[in-house]
C-alpha cells in the first residue's frame, strides 16, 4: 500500500503539471491507479475526481489569461462545457468504457496533428481578421470535447488546445483558456460521480494533494516558457501519447 502511495503521488505530481500546460495527465493517473489495484472503470472515475481539484487550482492560477475564442465570450464555452461534461459522465455510468477506450489513440493523433499545424504551419492570423472557423462550429467542437471529458478525459487538453490554437489563440492563452474549460468539463463529472459511486478516499487524497503540487509547478512554467518552446513541449506530448496509447491498444 505505502509503495502504491507513493506511485500515485509521483504520478499526480507529474500529472498535474502535464495538465497545466498541455493535458494528457491522465494516462499518468490511469495506469498507477490500476497498479493500486483498481478496475480500468473505477480507475477512470477515480483519476478523474482526484485530479479535479488540481484542475480547478490551476485554472484559477492562470484565469488572467484565459479568454474566449472565434468570437465567443469564456462565459459560453464555460456553459458548453459544464453541459457536456455532465453528458459524458452519465454516459460513461451506462456504458462499457471500452468503446471510447479504441478511439483514443486515434483522437490524440487527430488532435497533435491539429496542434502541430495551427502552432508551425497555419499562417499568423491579423487582429481584426475573422476567426478561422464560425463561432458555431467552435461551440459544436468544445461541446464535443466536454462530451469526450465527461466519459473519459484522456487527452482532453490537448484537444481543447488544438481546438483553440485552431481559432486564432496563442499557446499560452489557449493553455490558460484550456486548463479554465479542463475544470469546468470535470465539475459536473465529478459531482455525479461523488452521488452514483463510491470511492478509496486515500488513494484519492494522495492523487488529489500530489496533482495540486504539480498543477501550480505547471502554471509557472505555462507563464515564464517561451512560447515556442511551449509548442514543442506540446507537441512532444502529444507525440508521446500518441505511441504509448497505440501500443497500449
Amino acid at each position: 500500500m505505502i509503495f502504491s502511495c507513493v506511485v500515485l503521488a509521483l504520478a499526480g505530481f507529474i500529472a498535474g503539471a502535464q495538465n497545466a500546460v498541455a493535458g494528457g495527465g491522465s494516462f499518468l493517473t490511469f495506469p498507477a491507479l490500476l497498479f493500486a489495484g483498481l478496475d480500468p472503470r473505477a480507475a477512470n472515475i477515480t483519476s478523474t475526481i482526484a485530479l479535479f481539484p488540481g484542475q480547478a487550482t490551476t485554472g484559477w492560477a492562470g484565469r488572467r489569461m484565459a479568454e474566449g475564442a472565434a468570437g465567443l465570450s469564456l462565459g459560453t464555452l464555460f456553459i458548453v462545457s459544464v453541459i457536456g461534461g455532465a453528458i459524458g459522465a452519465v454516459l460513461l455510468l451506462a456504458t462499457p468504457v471500452s468503446i471510447f477506450t479504441h478511439l483514443v489513440p486515434w483522437l490524440i493523433l487527430f488532435a497533435t496533428l491539429v496542434f502541430v499545424w495551427g502552432s508551425f504551419f497555419r499562417k499568423k492570423r491579423e487582429e481584426d481578421a475573422p476567426a478561422p472557423i464560425s463561432p458555431r462550429t467552435a461551440v459544436a467542437l468544445q461541446f464535443l470535447i466536454a462530451i469526450y471529458g465527461g466519459y473519459f478525459g484522456g487527452g482532453i487538453g490537448i484537444l481543447m488546445l488544438a481546438a483553440l490554437t485552431a481559432v486564432g489563440l496563442s499557446v499560452r492563452h489557449a493553455g490558460a483558456t484550456k486548463n479554465v474549460l479542463a475544470g469546468v468539463v470535470n465539475v459536473a463529472a465529478v459531482a455525479i460521480f461523488l452521488v452514483e459511486s463510491k470511492q478509496n478516499w486515500v488513494l484519492v487524497l494522495v492523487l488529489g494533494i500530489s496533482a495540486i503540487i504539480g498543477g501550480q509547478a505547471g502554471v509557472l512554467i505555462l507563464r515564464h516558457v517561451p512560447e515556442r518552446v511551449l509548442r514543442v513541449v506540446v507537441t512532444c506530448i502529444g507525440v508521446a501519447l500518441t505511441i504509448g496509447m497505440f501500443v497500449r491498444a
